[in-house]
């Protein structure tokens, strides 16, 4: 049975003031032939048969909970408290958008300031807002930044070539029309000191990634030296990060980065088809109030209480949306709160844990197959939990055959990087087993084995066709 609110009388009072006498009326326009046309709709069910329909046609997808996923590329399998998803259904953050009225949004507005402080700590950074739509958004905010503290005299932008593809992209989205000058993504691969000779005193920033796309982590004395150069000819250095790697080593604050920004799907926020995700953006003091998003602080009322009011952005951010800096005004307030949940229960000790096991896993997984014959591990230098693989037949032939096996295999590279054809783009968090990870194994030495034998057979083929 159909609910509809208004009465008879509400009816007959908004007929009256549109002008017309019976809804029928509103009608009038449309074709006769055209106003109830026969649907062939199925016969009616019951609440019951249509759920028992639905949870059929879900079981027919394949996804992270019945399959063992090998797949990152920026999106994480990662382990997510129950408590995230019970705490942020709460109707009081369910159904919040934004506090615009601080006096009235208190309990927000003190979540907002618990997720700005982890990040910040987390980060190694002295600020934090409260997020973007996405990382690749949180990259392109921070060249716009860059470009804002530039006051547009600088208008170079160096990208690491393994900076997250779609992340330059969006970036590409976000400064077409602006005169800007971006650099950088056909340097060498994994090569800082090619990316430190594109620096110059028309650079706004210098934006890499790490652990980068391929998996590549760098060390702190490599992205400090990068830093150097960078903050040597005026630029800002720029940081997007795993944070779930910031638990177990070296924060980007610690080696100079001026942001630290990134996707904080991660952090207790699941795959979910591709979204809603949250990016995390953190920054100097110096540079505050020139980044877009909100920022919460912290305070006292007239009665000496504690309180929490926005702070620090313009009012252009929200009101004087022509002189903005940023068109961002808004944030992923629920997906930052679970976030803040997420690490809140993990705390630095659980985040640590996550990390480390994450990183053994990965190169227990990449020494297994770096062993079958056929396929090489080609990552160069160390990793987290992403790495690269050759493999002896194209990657979308290994994927399809992975799934026969119950596996979501890794990404493949040649999509984005040509030399890279065949190569597969791996990631092993702690969701993923001992078990799973042997069975990959396993089943990675089969394909290549049925590969042999199929270039085996044709060998044989082509010698008979020879001889005939």
């Amino acid at each position: 049975m159909n609910y509809i609110p208004n009465t008879d009388a509400d009816r007959e009072e908004m007929l009256k003031v549109v002008g017309v006498e019976s809804i029928a009326d509103l009608f009038a326009g449309v074709p006769e032939k055209f106003r109830f046309p026969e649907l062939s709709l199925p016969p009616a069910l019951t609440e019951m048969e249509v759920l028992a329909e639905l949870q059929a046609l879900a079981d027919e997808n394949d996804d992270v909970n019945h399959l063992s996923c090998f797949l990152g590329a920026g999106a994480y399998n990662h382990f997510v408290p129950k408590i995230v998803d019970f705490l942020i259904q709460r109707s009081e953050f369910y159904t919040a958008y934004t506090p615009y009225q601080p006096e009235i949004s208190q309990g927000t507005l003190q979540a907002h300031y618990e997720y700005q402080s982890m990040v910040a700590a987390l980060t190694g950074m002295e600020a934090s807002n409260v997020s973007h739509y996405d990382g690749a958004t949180a990259v392109a905010e921070a060249v716009i930044m860059a470009l804002q503290v530039g006051r547009g005299k600088r208008t170079k932008v160096v990208l690491s070539p393994t900076l997250h593809p779609q992340y330059r992209e969006v970036v590409h989205t976000y400064t077409q029309g602006m005169s800007v000058n971006t650099v950088g993504e056909d340097a060498p691969l994994g090569d800082l000191g090619a990316l430190a000779d594109l620096v110059g005193k028309d650079t706004a920033c210098v934006i890499v990634q790490n652990p980068d796309f391929l998996g590549r982590l760098y060390t702190p004395a490599e992205m400090q030296a990068l830093a150097d150069h960078v903050h040597e000819a005026g630029a800002l250095f720029v940081v997007s990060a795993d944070p779930i790697s910031l638990g177990l080593f070296t924060p980007p604050g610690d080696y100079g980065a001026d942001v630290v920004c990134g996707e904080g799907q991660p952090m207790g926020n699941s795959l979910s088809f591709g979204g809603p995700y949250l990016g995390f953006f953190a920054m100097k003091l110096d540079d505050i109030r020139k980044t877009a998003g909100r920022i919460v602080g912290q305070t006292v009322d007239a009665d000496g209480e504690r309180g929490f009011v926005l702070t620090l952005s313009t009012r252009e951010q929200h009101i004087r949306r022509d002189k903005a800096s940023s068109n961002i005004c808004s944030n992923q307030a629920l997906n930052a709160l679970a976030a803040a949940i997420y690490l809140a229960t993990m705390g630095k000790y659980g985040v640590r844990k996550i990390a480390e096991l994450t990183y053994h896993k990965a190169h227990y997984a990449a020494k297994l197959i770096g062993e079958i014959e056929g396929y090489a591990v080609t990552s160069d230098g160390p990793f987290f939990k992403e790495f690269v693989v050759q493999c002896p037949l194209p990657v979308e032939e290994v994927n399809s055959r992975l799934l026969d096996y119950g596996m979501i295999g890794g990404y493949d590279l040649g999509a984005d990087y040509p030399e890279l054809k065949d190569h597969m783009l791996l990631c092993v968090t702690e969701m993923n087993t001992r078990d799973d990870i042997e069975a990959l194994a396993d089943a990675l030495a089969e394909i290549g084995s049925f590969q042999a034998d199929d270039l085996e057979g044709q060998d044989e083929l082509d010698d008979v066709e020879e001889v005939a």
